[in-house]
């Protein structure tokens, strides 16, 4: 059975990156640190992944994760040859970007997401011999990622490449999820977890408020500080939120929205940033300032508006990808199975079959648009 406690806040996690991609309001980073949400959750699946199929996983990872990327790459890419961009063999990242893919100046702004994927992709690929250590060494396997950040942060090593601070702030969040499905955070005992959660945000906070970003105190500027607010916010999320949210589908239509985004959060992650960089001067033409909390609504609205039509459009195929039968909307009652004959012999009980419903660990997944837009930052 699914459980719909991480199912929300997936959900949440989507709903805030897109409306901090609309808004730039960099409060919400700190009331809601998305993307090492979706990372921890993702690290979780694929700890579970791993325990279940061995190193077949990182396969059906990658089944699941790139084919939402070629369909946007098939509209994208050709749009952006059209425009400018030289056509070189880098192209073939937009297949499989273990690197940032190229692109021309306005497709850099509107496809900067991608990163989420590159950094997932390097995750899947490293968890198995991850998942090895720490299964024998949970916590120095467990504090790696955050001390190299530490040593890059604190400038013993100042020209460290870009993508070893991400590896160090988005994998050890994606640490803490093996950690959640090993049931360490949830063995942790109150008088542990508590002050430990209070020392990284105090630490973080600190660090965050002493060291500000040219957007101020918006943690996509400070990994450090990121870094330790975040893991304090999952410690609490992951490990001592409830087992399970029954009452999430207790408001049906709350519970439909809840599964759509769970089923389609890799379409609409991948998918909202154009729709910010394409409508923003418009927005901006007609009056809808991001300074105005009406101009802000209205951007909001119609973002999530279009990216719900292009998901009803294309998001079928995270379905093809998990291999479960397309749907237009996901979470609708399924057709009830016709009745046996009357001759036939009484059927025999037959198992529940678990869930095929799995949803990509991703998901992410990776954040505005407003005067500059967030550099595609989270």
């Amino acid at each position: 059975m699914r459980n719909r406690y991480l199912d929300l806040l997936r959900f949440l996690a989507i709903v805030r990156v897109v409306v901090y991609h609309v808004t730039g309001l960099a409060s919400l980073t700190l009331v809601f640190p998305a993307m090492s949400v979706m990372f921890a959750l993702a690290g979780s699946l694929m700890a579970t992944s791993l325990a279940r199929s061995g190193s077949a996983a990182v396969l059906r990872r990658l089944r699941r994760l790139l084919p939402s990327l070629w369909v946007l790459a098939a509209v994208v890419v050709p749009a952006m040859l059209l425009s400018g961009l030289p056509l070189t063999p880098r192209v073939l990242l937009w297949l499989f970007p273990v690197s940032d893919p190229p692109a021309n100046d306005w497709g850099a702004l509107a496809l900067s997401p991608i990163w989420y994927l590159r950094d997932y992709l390097w995750f899947v690929f490293a968890s198995p011999i991850a998942l090895w250590f720490f299964r024998r060494a949970p916590l120095p396997t467990l504090l790696a990622p955050y001390v190299l950040l530490v040593v890059i942060e604190s400038g013993l090593w100042p020209t460290a490449p870009g993508p070893y601070r991400e590896f160090g702030l988005y994998f050890g969040a994606w640490m803490l999820g093996f950690a959640h499905q090993a049931g360490m955070l949830r063995r942790l005992a109150n008088r542990v977890l508590v002050p430990v959660a209070l020392a990284l945000a105090a630490a973080g906070g600190a660090w965050i408020l002493t060291h500000p970003g040219p957007r101020g105190f918006d943690l996509n500027d400070n990994h450090l500080g990121n870094a330790l607010w975040s893991a304090a916010f999952i410690l609490v999320v992951l490990g001592r939120g409830p087992s399970g949210a029954a009452w999430v589908d207790r408001f049906a239509p709350f519970g439909r929205a809840v599964t759509v985004l769970n089923r389609r959060a890799l379409t609409i992650y991948l998918w909202h940033m154009p729709f910010v960089v394409v409508l923003t001067p418009l927005f901006d033409g007609v009056g809808w300032s991001h300074e105005d909390p009406r101009g802000l609504a209205i951007r909001v609205v119609l973002v999530f508006a279009l990216v719900g039509l292009v998901t009803l459009a294309v998001g079928w195929v995270e379905d093809l990808a998990a291999r479960r039968r397309p749907e237009l909307l996901p979470g609708g009652r399924r057709p009830a199975t016709s009745a046996a004959p009357a001759t036939s012999a009484p059927p025999a009980t037959v198992a529940a079959r678990p869930d095929a419903d799995r949803v990509p660990a991703q998901r992410t997944a990776p954040e505005t648009v407003t005067a500059e837009v967030t550099a595609g930052r989270r």
